[in-house]
Protein backbone atom coordinates (compact mmCIF):
# COMPACT_ATOMS: atom_id res chain seq x y z
CA UNK A 1 0.00 0.00 0.00
CA UNK A 2 1.33 3.42 -0.98
CA UNK A 3 2.34 5.78 1.76
CA UNK A 4 0.46 9.09 1.72
CA UNK A 5 1.57 12.62 2.46
CA UNK A 6 0.14 16.13 2.37
CA UNK A 7 2.64 18.84 1.44
CA UNK A 8 1.79 22.53 1.57
CA UNK A 9 3.38 25.16 -0.66
CA UNK A 10 4.16 23.01 -3.70
CA UNK A 11 3.95 25.57 -6.51
CA UNK A 12 7.76 25.75 -6.69
CA UNK A 13 10.95 25.29 -4.73
CA UNK A 14 11.40 22.87 -1.85
CA UNK A 15 7.76 21.79 -1.68
CA UNK A 16 7.59 21.15 -5.41
CA UNK A 17 10.81 19.14 -5.54
CA UNK A 18 9.93 17.13 -2.44
CA UNK A 19 6.54 16.25 -3.94
CA UNK A 20 8.17 15.12 -7.18
CA UNK A 21 10.80 13.01 -5.44
CA UNK A 22 8.32 11.29 -3.15
CA UNK A 23 5.98 10.65 -6.08
CA UNK A 24 8.84 9.06 -7.99
CA UNK A 25 9.58 6.93 -4.91
CA UNK A 26 6.05 5.53 -5.00
CA UNK A 27 4.27 7.72 -2.46
CA UNK A 28 0.76 9.06 -3.00
CA UNK A 29 1.43 12.78 -2.77
CA UNK A 30 -1.27 15.33 -2.05
CA UNK A 31 0.72 18.32 -3.27
CA UNK A 32 -1.13 21.51 -2.41
CA UNK A 33 -0.89 25.05 -3.79
CA UNK A 34 -2.70 28.28 -3.04
CA UNK A 35 -3.56 29.04 -6.68
CA UNK A 36 -5.64 26.75 -8.87
CA UNK A 37 -3.46 27.35 -11.94
CA UNK A 38 -0.50 25.84 -10.05
CA UNK A 39 -2.65 22.86 -9.04
CA UNK A 40 -3.62 22.33 -12.68
CA UNK A 41 0.05 22.48 -13.72
CA UNK A 42 1.09 19.88 -11.14
CA UNK A 43 -1.70 17.58 -12.24
CA UNK A 44 -0.53 17.84 -15.83
CA UNK A 45 2.98 16.94 -14.66
CA UNK A 46 1.74 13.71 -13.12
CA UNK A 47 0.92 14.74 -9.56
CA UNK A 48 -2.69 13.73 -10.07
CA UNK A 49 -3.65 14.18 -6.40
CA UNK A 50 -2.59 17.83 -6.33
CA UNK A 51 -5.18 20.07 -4.71
CA UNK A 52 -5.84 23.69 -3.83
CA UNK A 53 -5.07 24.62 -0.23
CA UNK A 54 -4.66 28.18 1.04
CA UNK A 55 -3.05 27.88 4.47
CA UNK A 56 -4.40 31.30 5.48
CA UNK A 57 -7.97 29.96 5.14
CA UNK A 58 -8.81 27.65 8.06
CA UNK A 59 -12.01 26.51 6.37
CA UNK A 60 -10.06 25.60 3.24
CA UNK A 61 -7.58 23.59 5.30
CA UNK A 62 -10.40 21.64 6.94
CA UNK A 63 -12.07 20.98 3.59
CA UNK A 64 -8.76 19.79 2.12
CA UNK A 65 -8.24 17.33 4.97
CA UNK A 66 -11.77 16.00 4.61
CA UNK A 67 -11.18 15.43 0.89
CA UNK A 68 -7.84 13.70 1.43
CA UNK A 69 -9.12 11.40 4.16
CA UNK A 70 -12.15 10.50 2.07
CA UNK A 71 -9.78 9.37 -0.68
CA UNK A 72 -7.43 7.42 1.62
CA UNK A 73 -10.00 5.72 3.81
CA UNK A 74 -9.13 7.97 6.74
CA UNK A 75 -5.37 7.41 6.78
CA UNK A 76 -2.40 9.71 6.29
CA UNK A 77 1.24 8.78 6.81
CA UNK A 78 2.96 12.16 6.80
CA UNK A 79 2.55 15.93 6.71
CA UNK A 80 5.14 18.39 5.41
CA UNK A 81 4.33 21.98 6.37
CA UNK A 82 6.36 23.85 3.80
CA UNK A 83 4.23 26.86 2.78
CA UNK A 84 5.67 30.21 3.75
CA UNK A 85 7.28 33.47 2.63
CA UNK A 86 9.56 36.14 4.06
CA UNK A 87 8.45 39.67 4.95
CA UNK A 88 11.53 41.90 4.77
CA UNK A 89 11.68 45.07 6.85
CA UNK A 90 12.86 46.45 10.18
CA UNK A 91 10.70 45.74 13.20
CA UNK A 92 9.79 49.42 13.54
CA UNK A 93 8.58 49.56 9.93
CA UNK A 94 6.42 46.41 9.79
CA UNK A 95 2.72 47.35 10.04
CA UNK A 96 0.38 45.10 11.98
CA UNK A 97 -1.38 43.98 8.81
CA UNK A 98 1.89 42.69 7.35
CA UNK A 99 2.73 40.88 10.58
CA UNK A 100 -0.69 39.24 10.68
CA UNK A 101 -0.28 38.01 7.10
CA UNK A 102 3.19 36.66 7.88
CA UNK A 103 1.97 34.69 10.90
CA UNK A 104 -1.19 33.52 9.15
CA UNK A 105 0.85 31.90 6.40
CA UNK A 106 3.95 30.73 8.23
CA UNK A 107 2.55 29.75 11.65
CA UNK A 108 -1.24 29.60 11.96
CA UNK A 109 -1.67 27.57 8.77
CA UNK A 110 0.99 25.08 9.81
CA UNK A 111 -0.51 24.85 13.29
CA UNK A 112 -3.97 24.01 11.93
CA UNK A 113 -2.59 21.43 9.48
CA UNK A 114 -0.68 19.77 12.31
CA UNK A 115 -3.71 19.85 14.61
CA UNK A 116 -5.85 18.06 12.03
CA UNK A 117 -3.11 15.60 11.08
CA UNK A 118 -2.56 14.72 14.73
CA UNK A 119 -6.16 13.47 14.99
CA UNK A 120 -5.35 10.92 12.29
CA UNK A 121 -1.90 10.09 13.63
CA UNK A 122 -3.22 9.48 17.15
CA UNK A 123 -5.76 6.95 15.83
CA UNK A 124 -3.08 5.21 13.78
CA UNK A 125 -0.44 5.50 16.51
CA UNK A 126 1.96 6.52 13.77
CA UNK A 127 2.80 9.51 11.58
CA UNK A 128 5.50 11.89 10.42
CA UNK A 129 5.47 15.66 10.73
CA UNK A 130 8.11 17.74 8.96
CA UNK A 131 8.12 21.53 9.28
CA UNK A 132 10.18 23.85 7.11
CA UNK A 133 11.88 26.31 9.41
CA UNK A 134 15.09 28.20 8.59
CA UNK A 135 18.52 29.21 9.80
CA UNK A 136 16.50 32.24 10.93
CA UNK A 137 14.52 29.99 13.25
CA UNK A 138 17.41 30.05 15.72
CA UNK A 139 19.77 32.79 14.46
CA UNK A 140 17.98 36.14 14.11
CA UNK A 141 19.39 38.61 11.60
CA UNK A 142 18.53 42.25 10.78
CA UNK A 143 15.66 43.32 8.48
CA UNK A 144 13.85 40.01 8.98
CA UNK A 145 12.03 40.56 12.26
CA UNK A 146 8.65 39.31 11.07
CA UNK A 147 10.08 36.25 9.35
CA UNK A 148 12.49 35.51 12.23
CA UNK A 149 9.57 35.63 14.64
CA UNK A 150 7.46 33.16 12.68
CA UNK A 151 10.33 30.69 12.37
CA UNK A 152 11.20 31.00 16.06
CA UNK A 153 7.52 30.26 16.75
CA UNK A 154 7.58 27.14 14.56
CA UNK A 155 10.68 25.91 16.35
CA UNK A 156 8.99 26.33 19.73
CA UNK A 157 5.87 24.57 18.50
CA UNK A 158 7.81 21.60 17.12
CA UNK A 159 10.05 21.26 20.16
CA UNK A 160 6.94 21.18 22.36
CA UNK A 161 5.11 18.72 20.10
CA UNK A 162 8.13 16.43 20.08
CA UNK A 163 7.79 16.12 23.87
CA UNK A 164 4.04 15.57 23.63
CA UNK A 165 4.39 12.79 21.05
CA UNK A 166 7.29 10.97 22.70
CA UNK A 167 6.76 7.20 22.57
CA UNK A 168 3.60 7.50 20.46
CA UNK A 169 4.97 6.39 17.10
CA UNK A 170 4.62 9.97 15.82
CA UNK A 171 7.84 11.74 14.85
CA UNK A 172 8.32 15.51 14.56
CA UNK A 173 11.25 17.03 12.66
CA UNK A 174 12.39 20.47 11.57
CA UNK A 175 14.30 21.18 8.38
CA UNK A 176 16.39 24.34 8.76
CA UNK A 177 17.64 25.58 5.38
CA UNK A 178 20.05 28.40 4.79
CA UNK A 179 20.18 29.95 1.30
CA UNK A 180 18.23 27.84 -1.20
CA UNK A 181 17.65 28.60 -4.89
CA UNK A 182 13.87 29.12 -4.94
CA UNK A 183 11.33 31.86 -5.68
CA UNK A 184 11.76 33.13 -2.12
CA UNK A 185 13.28 36.48 -3.16
CA UNK A 186 10.63 37.43 -5.77
CA UNK A 187 7.88 36.65 -3.25
CA UNK A 188 9.66 38.65 -0.54
CA UNK A 189 10.14 41.58 -2.96
CA UNK A 190 6.40 41.71 -3.62
CA UNK A 191 5.58 41.92 0.09
CA UNK A 192 8.36 44.40 0.75
CA UNK A 193 7.02 46.80 -1.87
CA UNK A 194 3.48 46.30 -0.59
CA UNK A 195 4.14 47.13 3.05
CA UNK A 196 7.40 49.04 3.56
CA UNK A 197 7.53 52.82 3.13
CA UNK A 198 11.21 53.32 2.36
CA UNK A 199 11.02 57.10 2.13
CA UNK A 200 9.73 57.41 5.70
CA UNK A 201 12.25 55.05 7.27
CA UNK A 202 15.56 55.71 8.99
CA UNK A 203 16.70 52.49 7.26
CA UNK A 204 16.20 53.82 3.71
CA UNK A 205 19.83 53.24 2.67
CA UNK A 206 19.82 49.69 3.98
CA UNK A 207 16.50 49.05 2.27
CA UNK A 208 17.99 50.07 -1.06
CA UNK A 209 20.60 47.35 -0.61
CA UNK A 210 17.82 44.93 0.27
CA UNK A 211 15.97 45.87 -2.91
CA UNK A 212 19.11 45.24 -4.95
CA UNK A 213 19.45 41.81 -3.37
CA UNK A 214 15.80 40.88 -3.85
CA UNK A 215 15.97 41.83 -7.53
CA UNK A 216 19.12 39.84 -8.22
CA UNK A 217 19.04 36.91 -10.62
CA UNK A 218 20.67 33.68 -9.52
CA UNK A 219 22.28 33.00 -6.15
CA UNK A 220 22.37 36.03 -3.87
CA UNK A 221 24.43 34.43 -1.10
CA UNK A 222 27.43 32.09 -0.83
CA UNK A 223 26.82 28.36 -0.28
CA UNK A 224 23.39 28.47 -1.94
CA UNK A 225 21.91 24.99 -2.37
CA UNK A 226 19.47 23.87 -5.05
CA UNK A 227 15.87 23.17 -4.02
CA UNK A 228 16.32 19.68 -5.50
CA UNK A 229 19.15 18.87 -3.09
CA UNK A 230 17.27 20.36 -0.15
CA UNK A 231 14.22 18.28 -1.09
CA UNK A 232 16.38 15.13 -0.99
CA UNK A 233 17.11 15.92 2.67
CA UNK A 234 13.38 16.41 3.31
CA UNK A 235 12.71 13.00 1.77
CA UNK A 236 15.36 11.50 4.04
CA UNK A 237 13.67 13.07 7.07
CA UNK A 238 10.30 11.65 6.02
CA UNK A 239 11.57 8.13 5.32
CA UNK A 240 14.26 7.55 7.98
CA UNK A 241 13.51 4.81 10.52
CA UNK A 242 14.53 7.19 13.29
CA UNK A 243 14.27 10.75 11.97
CA UNK A 244 16.33 13.48 13.57
CA UNK A 245 14.64 16.32 15.45
CA UNK A 246 16.51 18.78 13.19
CA UNK A 247 18.07 18.71 9.75
CA UNK A 248 20.60 21.50 9.28
CA UNK A 249 20.77 22.34 5.57
CA UNK A 250 23.64 24.35 3.98
CA UNK A 251 26.98 25.35 5.48
CA UNK A 252 25.75 28.70 6.94
CA UNK A 253 23.08 26.88 8.96
CA UNK A 254 25.60 24.43 10.40
CA UNK A 255 28.08 27.25 11.10
CA UNK A 256 25.64 29.48 12.96
CA UNK A 257 24.14 26.51 14.83
CA UNK A 258 27.51 25.96 16.50
CA UNK A 259 28.53 29.61 16.75
CA UNK A 260 25.32 30.26 18.68
CA UNK A 261 26.48 27.76 21.28
CA UNK A 262 30.14 28.76 21.42
CA UNK A 263 30.26 32.55 21.16
CA UNK A 264 29.27 35.24 23.65
CA UNK A 265 26.13 37.07 22.54
CA UNK A 266 27.93 40.33 21.70
CA UNK A 267 30.25 38.54 19.29
CA UNK A 268 27.47 36.43 17.77
CA UNK A 269 25.46 39.63 17.24
CA UNK A 270 28.37 41.16 15.39
CA UNK A 271 28.71 38.14 13.12
CA UNK A 272 24.98 38.03 12.40
CA UNK A 273 25.00 41.70 11.42
CA UNK A 274 28.08 41.10 9.31
CA UNK A 275 26.41 38.21 7.52
CA UNK A 276 23.85 40.55 5.96
CA UNK A 277 25.71 43.87 5.93
CA UNK A 278 26.85 43.74 2.33
CA UNK A 279 23.88 42.00 0.73
CA UNK A 280 22.72 43.66 -2.45
CA UNK A 281 25.90 45.67 -3.12
CA UNK A 282 27.01 45.58 -6.70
Amino acid sequence: MKKTILITGCSSGIGYDTAKQLHQAGWRVFASCRNQEDVDRLQREGLSDALRLDVTDIGNIQTAFESILAQTGGSLDALFCNAGYGQVGAVEDIPNEALREQFATNVFGAWECIRLAMKVFRKQQSGRILVNSSILGFSAMPWRGAYNSTKFALEGMCDTLRHETYGSGIFVSLVEPGPIATRFRPNALKKFLQYIDMSASVHADSYQRQLNRLKMEGAAAPFTMSSHDCAAICVKALTADKPKPRYLVTFPTVLFWYLRRLLPIWLLDRMQRGAVKGQGKK
